[in-house]
């Protein structure tokens, strides 16, 4: 099977300092490689084709042969990381919360540790900020308007 951490070195030293960042990665047992990508001004093919090609080229087929994607951590996918968060400042998240309750509001403000959102109130409530530590939730999705 090919080393994670292998892999893991490749990812980060081939995104650098740069404002794209490693969301997600697995490596199963068939050595089927995801790479999950995500950046502050966003992701696109560009990226993904570059990055699948530098760990393409680091990894030695004669020695395992493997399947790499390289995708970018998607609009309906789960936010992972705080630095995910700043970007979606003024949007509709969806808060799944540890306590099966499912809350929808504005993310308002986020750092390192929790982010608030404000709910939108209606004729009975009025709207509410409520402040989530990332530990106390089990997923938040963007929620996409059309």
């Amino acid at each position: 099977m090919i080393d994670k951490f292998k892999v893991l070195d490749i990812v980060k030293e081939a995104l650098g300092d740069a404002d794209k960042y490693l969301v997600n990665m697995k490596i199963t047992p068939d050595n089927r490689i995801f790479v999950d990508i995500d950046g502050d001004n966003g992701i696109n093919i560009d990226d993904c084709i570059t990055l699948s090609r530098t760990i393409e080229q680091a990894l030695n087929r004669d020695e395992e042969d493997f399947e790499l994607n390289v995708s970018s951590a998607g609009a309906d996918s789960p936010l992972k990381l705080p630095r995910q968060y700043r970007r979606h400042v003024g949007r509709t998240l969806a808060v799944d919360t540890l306590d099966d309750h499912t809350v929808e509001g504005e993310l308002i403000e986020c750092d390192d540790t929790q982010f608030i959102i404000r709910t939108k109130g209606t004729k009975k409530a009025a709207p509410q900020m409520l402040t989530f530590a990332y530990a106390d939730v089990r997923t938040v999705k963007v929620v996409l308007k059309f």
